[in-house]
């Protein structure tokens, strides 16, 4: 599979506004689903030729392009991975000539089942479908060559096909940039809000949701960074198991701030907004993931910072090229500091009270990492 640079745009510098409207949780399920039209009653692709709704028959009718969205378990509304891919498609939507479908399973044994519909669909007939997160990989691998002149793209994983356009991201880069800011905020007494460190605890802990290569490039790039910090921080780890299990995530993080931890990082989706509820019930602070979660939850007071990953990005390109005529299957693009793929950033309540020799060194450590002066290690190994 050839391998691309990715063509930086003005959109990979924030989400903007597009990424604060409306972007409630849905029930999500093999019944649920959306349009790219607000206020429209969900609905699945027809894998029949039959109409779904009037919408897409409009749609069907016109030159408009028709893009499918398969989300990852844990559905739309979790402040993080799949909301940031949403805000990626609507921004696409309102730049370009383009209509959108949404849905949401709720297992992994359902992408199957999603991608195929949306590639036989007829009525209207998808110009791409866009499967967001890894755990569609092995299923895209057996839809994809099924369908040859239907084009796909994944985030999060390479799936080796001629017409599928595969989007990865450097998470260990950006994910060393907040595991320094965790290691530097436990080696001292800090205060913020509710929470604070005590300065001889050099504690924080990570919790990951599914365990994978994937998620082992957070845990990686978090426990780099902490030692480089301070070489005694402890780092303690939990997997979960789950992306949508707050119950799960809360529990880890509370036996983790219990055990001495500070605080704590989550790539873990859904989940993690139990780490973000265990935090704020100890008095103590927690790293959001994906998007700045200090704006998409309600728990600004004890995120000190998030690593941003710009799946809206990868979402948005791709639906650029499809509408301009350019998409390009099989290749494979990687996204990270120096594409500005990944970044730290401060939370909106509690950042402008991070020291500023904190932020300074980590500023450095970014342009470090991206002159190449600084390698991430992408494995706990």
């Amino acid at each position: 599979m050839d391998t691309d640079r990715f063509d930086r745009r003005k959109f990979v510098k924030g989400v903007g506004a597009a990424s604060l409207v409306g972007l409630a949780g849905c029930s999500g399920g093999p019944e649920s689903g959306g349009s790219g039209e607000e206020d429209t009653e969900a609905s699945t692709p027809a894998a029949d030729g039959e109409d779904t709704d009037a919408s897409e028959t409009e749609a069907s009718g016109s030159e408009t392009t028709n893009i499918g969205m398969v989300y990852a378990t844990g559905g739309l509304g979790d402040g993080s991975f799949n909301d940031q891919a949403q805000t990626g498609i609507q921004q696409a939507a309102e730049e370009f000539d383009l209509s959108y479908d949404e849905s949401e399973p709720d297992s992994v044994s359902q992408f199957s089942t999603y991608q195929t519909q949306y590639a036989q669909s007829t009525d209207p007939d998808y110009d791409l479908v866009s499967c967001i997160g890894f755990l569609q990989a092995d299923a895209l691998s057996e839809t994809a060559p099924d369908y040859p002149e239907q084009d796909f793209m994944i985030v999060d994983s390479v799936v080796d096909a001629d017409n599928v356009r595969s989007y990865t991201f450097k998470e260990h880069e950006g994910s060393y940039l907040v595991g320094q800011l965790a290691g530097l905020l436990t080696s001292r007494s800090f205060s913020a809000g509710d929470s604070s460190t005590q300065g001889d605890s050099t504690n924080v802990g990570f919790v990951g949701g599914v365990e994978s290569s994937l998620i082992a490039k957070f845990e990686a790039g978090f426990t780099a960074g902490a030692k480089a910090a301070n070489e005694d921080v402890d780092v303690q780890t939990t997997y979960t198991g789950s992306f949508s299990e707050p119950s799960a995530g809360q529990e880890a993080a509370l036996s983790m701030y219990s055990s001495g931890a500070d605080i704590v990082y989550h790539a873990a989706g859904n989940t993690g907004v139990g780490v973000f509820q265990a935090a704020r019930d100890e008095g103590k602070f927690a790293i959001g993931v994906d998007r700045d979660q200090s704006v998409t939850t309600d728990y600004q007071d004890v995120i000190l910072a998030s690593m941003v990953k710009r799946v809206d990005t990868a979402v948005y390109n791709a639906a650029e090229t499809t509408v301009n005529g350019n998409f390009e299957g099989g290749t494979a693009t990687s996204l990270g500091l120096a594409e500005d793929g990944v970044d730290i950033v401060y939370g909106t309540e509690l950042g402008d009270q991070i020291p500023d020799d904190v932020t300074s060194e980590i500023q450095s450590s970014r342009e470090a990492i991206v002159d190449g002066e600084i390698s991430v290690p992408d494995s706990p190994e």
